[in-house]
């Protein structure tokens, strides 16, 4: 029998993941000074956002002419 397509893992979870082990969220949480690992319990943690950040796409460069007929219009 053999896997379906979508259930296999290319680079093993080589995608942007949403969610966090503990241990990534407590690395996060002490980068940001909101954990203390002589005080604070591990169990109960707050949760820690893990956004991708994209980078911009081309922009479209402009002619000499087109800035001039731009700024007519506004």
């Amino acid at each position: 029998m053999s896997i379906d397509r979508s259930l296999k893992t290319g680079g093993n979870l080589s995608r942007h993941r949403n969610v966090l082990t503990r241990d990534e969220r407590i690395a996060k949480l002490i980068e940001k000074g909101e954990f203390d690992s002589e005080k604070d319990n591990p169990i109960g943690l707050p949760k820690v956002g893990n956004r991708k950040v994209v980078a911009g796409g081309k922009t479209k460069k402009k002619k000499a002419g087109e800035d001039e007929d731009d700024d007519d219009k506004k």
